[in-house]
């Protein structure tokens, strides 16, 4: 790995919360997902927070719990957020949750992260396996929903163990994934009709990536949960810039997002409890920082 050329401290925006997790800039504001909470978080420009969207109240299909991780906004504004143990794909309405995407004939364990093209079609990653249930590591496929929500195995993409973070480049020909277990990002070139093929290593890493975003010149910045930190990285591996956290007072950072109105802003979720559900709603701690950085996200998508 190379020296970080540049560091930048971050500043608590808001707490309160659980597990958070992808955040998403969108129509002015910050949204994240309050995970174990089963909720969608609304953040305003001065720090001020609602809940947005309150999945709590729905009975999980199969008798799974009710988690929702990977989030995103349709072209016509509608949330869809992912429900991790039923493995599919929830709109909100403004009201109530509908099912927009079944994945369960797709993922054989929990679903992960998302993110959604301008087309409004979403791809999302799955862990595969229950690692809350110490289950054995499963291998696979970054899942696409088509804009009417259809779902397609992207099998061209191969298979990944724990895929978590996902994030698409400005010029929309480049996803890239982050590798959990394997301490790696993933890059696939990306068609036209959402296709991902030519997977290769982007970044091998020192520590567990979580979530990612791409910049407009194409780096990625990357929440590693045991390093306090969001760290910016190009292609090949070279750290740029890092972004640090108050481990004391943030815990483990989770993911992270560009936002603020120019989108310079980069926003980190931190947590400390993420094992033990009811502990980490009960207790509160998870937050949202956040860090002026020098290069915007531009077109590049969450």
């Amino acid at each position: 790995m190379h020296e970080v050329v540049q560091d930048y401290s971050a500043a608590q925006v808001a707490t309160g919360f659980s597990w958070t997790e992808c955040p998403r800039w969108h129509d002015g504001a910050l949204y994240f997902s309050d995970m174990y909470a089963a909720r969608v978080i609304r953040v305003a420009p001065d720090g001020s927070w609602s809940v947005f969207a309150d999945f709590s109240d729905r009975v999980g299909l199969d008798g799974a719990r009710v988690v929702t991780v990977g989030i995103g906004f349709l072209p016509d504004g509608r949330l869809i957020a992912n429900s991790m143990f039923e493995r599919v794909v929830l709109v909100w309405d403004g009201e109530r949750a509908e099912v927009y995407a079944d994945l369960r004939p797709f993922a054989p364990g929990p679903v992960n992260d998302m993110v959604v093209d301008a087309e409004g079609r979403a791809y999302v990653t799955q862990l595969g396996y229950d690692l809350w249930k110490k289950e054995e590591p499963v291998q696979t496929a970054i899942l696409l929903v088509e804009t009417g929500g259809s779902v397609r195995e992207l099998e061209e993409a191969g298979l990944l163990t724990a895929a978590n973070g996902i994030t698409i480049s400005a010029d929309g020909g480049t996803v890239v994934t982050a590798e959990a277990p394997e301490k790696r990002l993933i890059a696939f070139d990306r068609a036209s009709d959402g296709t991902l093929t030519a997977p290769r290593v982007f970044a091998e890493l020192d520590l567990l990536p979580d979530g990612v975003c791409f910049d407009a010149e194409g780096a990625v910045w990357v929440a590693q949960p045991g390093g306090g930190a969001a760290i910016r990285v190009v292609e090949g591996g070279e750290i740029t810039a890092r972004v640090t956290i108050d481990a004391e007072r943030g815990g483990r950072t989770t993911a992270c997002g560009l936002g603020g109105e120019d989108r310079r802003t980069l926003y980190v979720c931190c947590g400390f409890e993420v094992w033990d559900f009811d502990a980490s709603v009960r207790g509160g701690k998870g937050s949202i920082w956040a860090a002026d950085v020098p290069v915007g996200a531009g077109e590049a998508r969450p």
